[in-house]
Formats: C-alpha cells, structure tokens, sequence
C-alpha cells in the first residue's frame, strides 16, 4: 500500500486559497480516479476536486469552512500497490505542532497552541510592533476587518499563520473574538505603512472609505461570537431566509465597491434600429455556419472595445495615487445564474477577437455560468464590465462600479418608440428601435466630460452600424 496526498488544486493567477464546503466521501469511502471528493469555493466561484488516485480515503486533514492555501495537502489516498512495494506513510503536516515561523507557513489547526494561531500572545496581550509591509488581503479578510471595524494598524499587526505570514479567516476571527473580550493591548507599528489594503487584482482601498468613521460593529460571520449588538426582533407575518454565501460575497463586494469609489452615472441614449435589422436578417445564416447562435451582447461588446481604445483611461484600475492604464482589454458581462445570483465572467483580450470569436466567448461563458462550470480564471482580470439590464425589461439601470475598475456600462432594454428623424425633405417622425445606455464611473479617475464622451461614443457606434456588414 502507498498513501497518495491530494492537494488543494491551483484554481487561478491571483487565487491563493479556498474554503471548503463540503466533503463528498468521508475516511474509510472507496474513491475513484477523477471521482469529485470534495467541493470548495473561492470568492468567485464553486468548484469540485476530484481524486488523483484510486483507492481508500485514509484522512481529511481540514474540516468544512476551513480556509486552506493552494497547494496544501488535504486528504491522503491509500491505494493498493505491489506486494514487493514498501508502503510509506508520511506524516501529516497539518496535524504537525509548528512554530509560526514554519518555512511552508502553515499552522495545524488541530494542534496548535492559539497563540500560534492568531499570531499574537493572548496571554500577554501585546502584538508584535511591526509587521510586513504591502502585506496581501484576501478580500475575505478585508470583508470580516470592515465589518468589525478593524484598521488597518491593527489589521497589519496580526502576525497571521498562513504562507508568506498572510492573515486568514481563522487569524482574523480569532483576533475579533479576542478583541471583544479585551484580551489584548495593541502597540502603535514602529515601520512605516502604505496607506492601501492591498487586495485580489490589485486592488488598493484605501482604509477610511473600508472602514467609514461611523462604523456599526457586526459579528464576522461564522465566528460562533455573540453579536455585540442587540438582534432585532421582528414581528408580524413574516419570512426570513439566511443569505447563502454567493449572495454574502455579493454584498460585500457592492458595499466595499461604494465604499471605495465615488460613484458618477451618466445616461444617453441610442437609435439602434439599424443593428437591430441586421440580426434579425444574419441570425439564421450565422448559427448555421457557425453553430452558435448571435445575441446582441458581442454587438455591445464590440462597439464599447473601439470606444475603449480611443479612450484608454476608461480601462484603468487606481493604486493609491497612481493610475495603472491596461493595456488588454478584458470584459467581464455580468451574467444572471438560475439561483439569482450575479456573476462576471471575463472574455480576455476581447479587443483581439472578431465577432464571431466574441460570439463565441459570450455563449460559452454564458452557458458554463448557468450550469455552475465555470473556473476561477474565467472570473479574473476583467478591466471594464458591461451588464444588460434590459434582459429583465429594464429600460435603464445606474450599474455599481466592479472593483478595481473605474467603470461599467448598462445597456437597457430596446424599444420601438415614435422618434423625430432629420432628413433632407425636412423633419419626419418614425418608429424607431431606442436603447437607453447608462455609465457609472470612479469620479476620482473620471471627469464628467470623459465619462459622458465615452458613453456618447458607444451610442454612436452602435447607431452607425453598417446593415451591409458580413459577419
């Protein structure tokens, strides 16, 4: 017999842990090669882990909720080998009591004593005077110090037991539950800080716009601590239905979002009878050569690439005081999932693809959103985001700002409406298919003028489309 380790799979660029949520086979279960034996999530999306080895599941190292670094081992696989074959069993590292210091930077969370769990001293109270500098936040971290009302001093002085001395969910809840009960003396850091959380994509927030003056202290979710304030209690007739975690991590993200930029929406609208028309003639044609059928979203997703590059600060992220300007341009089209939900899966080097690619990328992302099967990387590195509100009938929207990008287009549902046309013979009025357009921006990046020129120049786009255009 040999033990096999199965580990936390790499699920993207910038994905440097997951949480699991559920265990599929339990020690002692006959597994499969490639049979899923867990589920686990990272802040975008679920996924399954399937084992690379046939045999016995012989341990679970983390439990349900645990937060666990990619590449860390999780389960071990006893599998069936040649007799002549000695079987060595190595031992566990996760059940290992480690110092903090440990050169892989992973702590038993069985094991290990809490103050090598939390990285401070509980029983001292004191913390260590200075931490790493641009220290890196998951945005879950981020998420549990807002809502608690953790700054960033105190933030940076929690050695954390993760890799590289990160901070995790278990640190951070630790620290939480033991700030409530006055169990520590933070001391000021010596070194000099950056005055940003740095996040996932980089993402810099700056901490007063995470945690506002007036912040109403929150229990951090799955703690197990009381609340700090008194629940509410309601009465009447009513339903309560807990959240489940894609909407938690929705929540977060829209609050965080409004939280770090100063939201400006501007709105205009567009003639787009003429794209209209040529679907409706090239539908049939393009699905028969292609194999896929043609939606309005790759129309919209063309027009607002060229207006892109003819304005590049629209596809720009903030880091601090510096404006970092993508030279890819990557669109992420916000997508409805059967649940509710929201997510944003991202079509890269959007500008490189003609239509019929972008039709393709739109109705394969599309399709994988609706059946769960997305991976990480196809919700990473999104530099400018569009969503369709008029998909629901909405005739406009004022669309929150997907962070750290400093805008996003709506586009609204399309009309006939009786409009007044220009033409040589004089003024006419004509049934017309109208489509509003909205566009929230980073007012600290972007100036109204900007703003509005670019939104102006989608609409033109769209109006100008050729009805004699090949696809």
């Amino acid at each position: 017999m040999s033990l096999v380790d199965l580990v936390m799979p790499k699920m993207g660029e910038s994905i440097m842990e997951a949480t699991i949520l559920k265990w599929l086979k339990q020690p002692g279960d006959y597994v499969k090669q490639d049979e899923t034996v867990l589920e686990i999530a990272t802040d975008k999306v679920d996924s399954e882990v399937p084992s690379i080895a046939e045999g016995v599941l012989e341990e679970i190292l983390f439990q349900v909720n645990d937060v666990v670094p990619i590449g860390s081992v999780i389960a071990r696989v006893r599998t069936e080998v040649p007799a002549a074959t000695p079987a060595v069993k190595q031992p566990a590292p996760a059940r290992q009591e480690q110092p903090a210091a440990a050169s892989n930077g992973q702590i038993s969370a069985h094991t290990a004593p809490a103050a090598t769990q939390t990285g401070y001293a509980a029983n001292t109270g004191h913390f260590p005077a200075q931490a790493p500098a641009n220290r890196f936040y998951s945005p879950l971290v981020l998420n549990i110090a807002a809502s608690e009302g953790v700054p960033l001093q105190e933030l940076e002085a929690i050695r954390g037991s993760g890799n590289e001395g990160r901070v995790t969910k278990k640190d951070i809840l630790q620290y939480v539950s033991d700030r409530r009960t006055g169990s520590y003396a933070p001391e000021t850091p010596t070194a000099a800080r950056p005055t940003y959380y740095k996040a996932e994509q980089e993402t810099y927030v700056q901490p007063s716009r995470i945690t506002p003056a007036t912040t109403t202290t929150a229990p951090a979710r799955d703690s197990g601590s009381a609340p700090s304030s008194p629940i509410t209690t309601h009465t009447g007739n009513v339903e309560i239905i807990e959240m489940d975690r894609m909407r938690r991590l929705i929540a977060d993200h829209m609050v965080r979002s409004v939280h770090t930029s100063p939201h400006v929406t501007s709105f205009t609208e567009a003639d787009v009878t003429n794209l209209v028309h040529w679907r409706e003639k090239v539908k049939k044609g393009f699905e028969k050569r292609e194999g896929t059928k043609i939606t309005f979203t790759p129309l919209f997703i063309e027009a607002i690439v060229h207006c892109i590059k003819k304005y590049p600060l629209m596809n720009s992220s903030l880091d601090g005081d510096k404006i970092i300007i993508k030279k890819d341009i990557n669109i992420g089209m916000a997508t409805a999932l059967p649940s509710g939900n929201l997510i944003v899966p991202v079509i890269r080097y959007a500008d490189q693809l003609n239509l019929v690619g972008l039709t393709r990328q739109v109705n394969t992302l599309a399709e994988n959103a609706r059946q769960n099967k997305l991976k990480p990387d196809d919700t990473q590195g999104g530099t400018f985001t569009m969503t369709n509100v008029g998909t629901f009938g909405s005739l406009m929207g004022t669309p929150i700002i997907n962070q750290p990008q400093v805008a996003i287009l709506a586009v609204g549902a399309i009309k006939k409406r009786p409009v007044v046309l220009e033409t040589p013979e004089g003024d006419a009025i004509a049934i017309r298919h109208m489509m509003y357009l909205s566009l929230s921006y980073d007012h600290r990046i972007v100036d109204g003028s900007l703003g509005a020129t670019f939104l102006t120049a989608v609409a033109r786009e769209l109006e100008n489309f050729s009805s004699d255009r090949e696809f």
